[in-house]
Order: C-alpha cells, then structure tokens, then sequence
C-alpha cells in the first residue's frame, strides 16, 4: 500500500488493509550489538543494533527484502529507553523492513547525563544516526515518538539529516500545558520534588537548568527538512497534544510532508498499533532511498 501523495492528509479509517497482512516474522538466534557511543558534546549514549529479520511470505518461502541497506534509527519518548518492552516491540516490527538502530537519550536508562527533553537530545539521535552510517548502511531513516518526535523534526532540518524521517506524536510548539497530562510532564522536569519522582520513579534524571537558548521549535524546524521525505503520524485521541499540533507541523511541511491522522489512537508508541507500525515500516522502505536530493 502507498502512502498518500505529499501534502495529503490520510485517515486510518480511509485505508484499506495492509499489503503486509500474513507476513510473519522469523526468530532466528542473533545477538545485538550493544554499545556505548559518546556524542560530540561528551555524552555517553547506549545504542543498540538489531540486523534485519528475515520475512516469509504467506508460502513460507523467505522473502526477498525490498529494504537494501536501510537502516532506521528510532527515537524514544520522554521516560523511556532502549530497554523498555513499547521501545523493543516498536523496533522488532520496524526490523521487518531495514536494520534497526535504537538507544537511550542522555539522562534516560544507562545513557550518561541528564535530560533536557528535546535540547541536547539532537546531539544523542545524531550520533546513533553516524553509527549506523559507519555500520555500511547506504541509506538511514530515523522514527521519533513524541519528545523523540521533535528530536527527529530538529535533526532532519540539518545538513547530515537522514533519508527519510517519521515524527509519531510530537508537539509543535514548546511550553505546551493546555492537558492535564502535559501540566504533569512539566511538574516532573520544573519541580525539584518532580525531578526526583523523574530519577526514582521512571529511571530518567532531568537537567535542572532552563533551556538557554531557547532551541528551535519542531514547527519552526519543519520547513528547512526539504526534500527529505516528511511523514507525521498523530492520534486523534491523543492525551497530550491535540490534533492542532500535527496540523500546524503539516502546514510548515506543506507539499514535502504527509499527515496521517489515526483513528482512535492515543499517544507515542504504547498507542502505535502493529498495524500502523507496518504502514510506517512499508512508508520507509518507499520513501527512506530517496535522500535529500
């Protein structure tokens, strides 16, 4: 199944079912490649490296993978890490389709440092995307779910961007707190006692300083990602961010970027249905060969 054509906004009630519908995916014992990486501000980040799956058909005869040498590089939300069960499911379903690169921000898991929840981050996303570079992969894409989603918005507005990139659930604009949910994310990273709660509660130690400059806002980031394939996925029963977010991401995108606004989706990757991971997964190998031109 294609995507919409650019600029076109897709509903999931709109699309038919996958064209991945009966692929199965095979076990075969592998190994990770587990690493520490620093970034260029000193950071150590760990990465994770999971090669291709072999896919079979409905005959259960081995497919041939359509992916080449992709590689996705996914970038978690805020309070994760490359460990956590909604983070390894999104990237096993992703390794259908390209080789897959995941690791944990600063300040989250066994990463070093402290969070500044979408500042600093662009540095960590940019060294799991040279890494998988150096790996001898030709092409690399990059998924992002939600504060992962504005990290992605922001690095692909760089000049050594990805190939391609997908922003799940991310804010358009900082300082959000028109949900009761976002008013406690801003508790937990302003608060001392939140901080705490951040460090004890969900393994995620956050920078006590304010942002100073104030980085450039993922809306504001979205027009310089041109000609790099744009595609932004959004519930529209997301707790977090409402659906104005995707839209205004859309309209800086203009005709570069795709909106699919789902169904009865809620937020990030706990949200993300296998089904729309697949549509993703389909979405990069079209799309993530492409380049910036």
């Amino acid at each position: 199944m294609s995507a919409g054509p650019a600029g076109h906004v897709t509903r999931s009630f709109d699309i038919p079912n996958s064209e991945t519908a009966g692929r199965t995916t095979s076990r075969p014992p592998r190994t990770p490649l587990r690493r520490f990486l620093r970034t260029d501000d000193g950071v150590n980040i760990e990465v994770v490296y999971d090669p291709e799956a072999v896919v079979y058909n409905r005959s259960g005869d081995t497919g041939t993978p359509s992916s080449g040498h992709l590689a996705v590089v996914v970038a978690h939300g805020f309070t994760g890490d490359v460990d956590r069960p909604h983070v390894r499911r999104v990237a096993e379903t992703l390794a259908r389709y390209g080789s897959v690169v995941t690791f944990s921000f600063r300040g989250h898991g066994r990463s070093g440092g402290h969070s500044t929840v979408g500042d600093r981050e662009v540095l960590d996303l940019a060294t799991a995307v040279r890494w998988a570079r150096e790996l001898g992969h030709e092409h690399v894409a990059t998924v992002g779910f939600s504060m992962g989603g504005s990290v992605v918005l922001r690095h692909a507005a760089l000049p050594d961007g990805p190939d391609a990139v997908v922003s799940v659930s991310a804010p358009a604009r900082w300082y959000y707190r028109g949900t009761a949910p976002m008013r406690r994310v801003h508790w937990l990273i302003t608060r001392p006692e939140g901080r705490l709660v951040g460090r004890y509660g969900f393994r995620t130690r956050i920078h006590h300083r304010d942002w100073n400059p104030v980085p450039l806002s993922p809306v504001e980031s979205v027009p310089l990602i041109a000609p790099t394939p744009l595609l932004i996925v959004h519930g529209d029963r997301d707790g977090y961010f409402p659906v104005d977010h995707p839209e205004m991401l859309a309209a800086a995108a203009g005709d570069n970027g795709e909106l699919w606004l789902e169904r009865g989706m809620g937020h990030a990757e706990n949200a993300a249905s296998e089904e729309l991971l697949e549509r993703i997964g389909e979405w990069l190998v079209s799309r993530g060969r492409g380049g910036r031109g």
